[in-house]
């Protein structure tokens, strides 16, 4: 079977971490990826960083040719490869492409079908463009650090300037994320370049559907600061009314809790939302119980969204420290398992590539590497039932394919019909204008990946239960369903499940992310849907990888435990400086359930471009878990679990080493990358210090403008952590005027301010088509679309088969004694005590 990219070209002109990270992708898929390399090799390969093992991924399944683009021979060499290419991606600062030539504009007029994806630091045209591109100096100058484990005061109050609502709690440092000092965290993931490997996979795959509509190639542009942003999505959204009833919550707060405890063997799990009511029953007796009564009501089974749950929390963290401390995590583990709890173990990456079940499942993937013999890395990123892809064979070395390469472009010139065709004469307003969706899915996960196609032009229509408006009136909702319509079936009424059916004739595709069983249950899996659409799209996203694992209930920090990710961002991998041992740590920022959205909609567009050009539907599915091996492709392991040397943060979460990390200054913190030799000599003569040991007294002498000025102008990668970057970010005018922010009226929170476009595309632009939806705000209109009367409309509203906005009608509380309600009564009723 073919990748869906099949007998597609691949420029890649890219170093670091989110270009070459784009170019596996579109590799493992089925294009033909061809690395261009200065003579020597991409430096990248020989300095400190995430990249270097990380390389032994990113490379694979390519080709590699030195090419020294300052000499006219090579030059012509590449332009000849440009006039037959598919995909150029790039990641000069801004304005190096145009000095080599090798600018969009210049590129498009040897090659209109190309598409040209740059990744930049900051992108274009504003006072960060000619910052530093690398990875912690991006999260240090947008205040990313800050935002790992949050504010006292809570996401949403921070961003408007509030005060914290609990000052005088006080929270024992043991019950809380991160670090035990106060200040920015400083991770092992590279957030703003994860985002931006994910932004430009799911735009180029938007250009290469668009291409095949109109014929013509055009810019893609994205940035590691948009990639920033894309994880401080929820995080990074300001209203007017944020006291509004239900919008808050103590999520994000830094001051709550997360649900990591340490059991008796000494290692960690996470329970996410805690449940309280299962783990001091579990543990109540000598031998954990995985089946305990639940019905007792003595404590709650999740704690409620609101702020004030904090409280709650606080309470309950100790108890459920000392019941789980009573068993090792796999007794935990399998309890849970029993139990349907979400709760899986803390685990390194090494420990993650050697699990069984992900090699089985292919979301890992083992290969002979040249240098580090047997090896396993990340597989899969997404499955495609009619177009799978495979993971690349293992990396050649540097400029192995030089000859080869030179040849064809030798070819391509001699060749005067090797251009390729020219534009149909079709036009398209946005990559997926006239595609239809249907979201059934929940959460963030489903909700957050179909977003993104509405953000690429589909028209979506989110298929909501009639008690989602508890969910939807919750801030970390309103990150992943905006620009939708929504329509609200019981669908365990047959008369709404006619509805749902109705609107499936008319998709192009379905997305969920329930437990497939589920699915089937309700006769809505693909089998049966293809039944009467069989051109249908039908794609599912899951918290696990496939197999025995899929059946329990998943999420973002259950993914993030089995791949490492919290494990690694908490510094459990060795000593901090001053011998502090990590513990977990879950990120606000992470690309756990949005990553998971990413590659499902980076799937479904890939699907589309493979039916525009057959007619054939297909199935598609990926996982939380194969975006967090994403995540930690930097490193592998061998087949045994044991792994290789790498750079690894400590548990004081203040970087990999004295000259890659942050450090404390008379005022702010200072985040300075070091890498190169003569970087490290400068760094060290500016603050007169005789080796690395004396760095930290050094700047803690100074204040951070101060340092900073002296370090810039001396050449040395530096930035402060800036705490104030999100306060300012919705009220700049490159911000507005690129469309990296928007803001809207809502009609329960006021004005509401959220991270925009994550990316651009010059000729079928992306858009932000609306505010988060109102639960059921167009089922009428949507039923009346269907042909249904408005008395048939009515009726069914009355009797609760369908839903309008304000459902459900909450009933008036029973007087004591009364005897409880059954039925959807009952099930209003419980709901509306809570």
């Amino acid at each position: 079977m073919a990748g869906v990219l099949n007998q597609l070209k691949v420029l890649d002109l890219t170093s670091g971490i989110a270009g070459p990270m784009t170019t596996m992708l579109l590799g493992d898929n089925g294009a033909d990826v061809i690395k261009i390399e200065p003579p020597g090799g991409d430096p990248e390969r020989h300095l400190d960083g995430p990249q270097k093992l990380g390389y032994a991924v990113w490379q694979r399944g390519k080709r590699s040719a030195f090419l020294d683009l300052t000499n006219a021979a090579d030059k012509d060499v590449l332009l000849a490869l440009v006039k037959t290419a598919d995909i150029l991606v790039e990641t000069y600062a801004p304005g190096e492409a145009a000095k080599l030539g090798l600018d969009y504009d210049s590129l498009s007029k040897i090659n209109p079908r190309l598409i040209v994806c740059s990744i930049t630091g900051y992108g274009r045209n504003n006072p960060h463009s000619n910052r530093p591109a690398l990875d912690s100096l991006v999260q240090a100058r947008s205040g990313l650090m800050f935002e790992q484990r949050g504010w006292a005061e809570g996401a949403l109050n921070h961003i408007s300037g509030l005060p914290d609502p609990y000052p005088d709690l006080e929270i024992p440092q043991e019950d809380v994320q991160g670090a035990d000092r106060e200040g920015p965290l400083f991770t092992a993931s590279q957030w703003p370049s994860l985002g931006a490997f994910f932004n430009a996979s799911l735009a180029i795959a938007a250009a290469v559907r668009a291409r095949e509509i109109t014929g013509k190639g055009q810019w893609v542009e994205t940035s590691l600061i948009q990639g920033a942003m894309a994880g401080a999505m929820g995080v990074w959204q300001r209203a007017e009314k944020p006291e509004s009833p239900g919008f808050d919550t103590w999520i994000l707060n830094s001051k709550s809790s997360k649900g990591h405890f340490q059991a008796k063997d000494g290692k960690w799990l996470h329970n996410w939302v805690p449940n309280p009511r299962f783990i001091l029953q579990a543990a109540a007796g000598d031998r954990i119980n995985a089946t305990p009564d639940l019905t007792v009501q003595n404590d709650p089974d999740r704690f409620g969204t609101g702020p004030e749950e904090i409280l709650v929390m606080s309470f309950y963290q100790p108890q459920l420290a000392e019941a789980v401390a009573k068993f090792p995590v796999q007794d935990w583990i399998d309890a849970a398992a029993t139990a349907e709890m979400t709760m899986q173990p803390v685990r390194s990456i090494e420990e993650s590539l050697a699990d069984p079940m992900f090699l089985k499942d292919g979301c890992v993937t083992e290969m002979q590497h040249p240098e580090l013999g047997t090896i396993r890395c990340v597989g899969n990123a997404y499955n495609m039932s009619a177009t799978q892809g495979a993971p690349g064979a293992a990396p050649v070395a540097p400029g192995a394919n030089t000859d080869e390469i030179k040849a064809e472009a030798a070819r391509i010139i001699a060749d005067a019909k090797a251009a390729q065709a020219s534009a149909t004469g079709k036009t398209l307003k946005a990559p997926l204008d006239g595609i239809v969706v249907l979201d059934l899915g929940l959460a963030i996960a489903g909700p957050f990946g179909t977003q993104l196609l509405s953000d690429l032009g589909a028209t979506v229509i989110k298929i909501n239960g009639l008690f989602d408006l508890f969910w939807h009136r919750v801030h970390i909702a309103y990150m992943a369903n905006r620009g939708k319509q929504s329509i609200t079936l019981n669908l365990k009424d047959p008369r709404a499940m006619k509805i749902l059916l109705e609107l499936v004739k008319q998709a192009d595709v379905v997305q969920h992310n329930m437990r497939y069983d589920a699915a089937e249950r309700l006769k809505i899996d693909y089998e049966s849907l293809k039944q009467i659409n069989p051109t249908l799209i039908y794609a599912h996203s899951r918290g696990f990888e496939r197999g025995e694992r899929s059946k329990l209930p998943g999420n973002d920090q259950t993914g993030a435990c089995l791949t490492g990710i919290q494990f690694e961002d908490g510094g459990m991998g060795r000593e901090g400086f001053n011998g502090e041992i990590g513990r977990p740590l879950w990120s606000f920022t992470s690309f756990g359930d949005t990553g998971n959205g990413y590659l499902s909609a980076t799937s479904i567009v890939q699907a589309i471009y493979h039916r525009d050009r057959t007619g054939e539907g297909q199935f598609v599915d990926t996982s939380i878990v194969n975006a967090g091996l994403l995540n930690t492709s930097y490193a592998v392991a061998k087949p045994d679990g044991s792994g290789f040397e790498r750079p690894r943060i400590g548990g004081d979460q203040l970087g990999y080493s004295a000259y890659h990390r942050i450090y404390k200054t008379a005022d702010l913190w200072l985040c300075v990358v070091a890498r190169s030799d003569a970087q490290r000599s400068a760094l060290l003569s500016t603050l007169g210090a005789a080796d690395a040991t004396q760095i930290g007294d050094k700047l803690a002498a100074l204040g951070a403008q101060d340092a900073f000025a002296k370090l810039d102008a001396a050449g040395v990668p530096v930035e402060i952590v800036d705490p104030e970057f999100s306060r300012r970010l919705h009220d700049q005018d490159y911000a507005q005027a690129q469309k990296w922010v928007v803001s809207y009226p809502h009609p329960h929170i006021g004005k509401l301010d959220q991270i925009g476009l994550l990316y651009s595309l010059s000729d079928t632009p992306a858009v932000v088509q609306g505010r988060p939806l109102i639960v059921g705000e167009n089922t009428q209109e949507i039923m009346a679309r269907l042909g249904y009367s408005e008395d048939e409309i009515n009726t069914m509203e009355a009797q609760m088969a369908v839903g309008f906005a304000g459902m459900p009608r909450m009933p008036a509380r029973p007087a004591p004694g009364d005897a409880p309600k059954k039925g959807v009564a009952g099930m209003i009723e419980k709901e509306a005590n809570k």
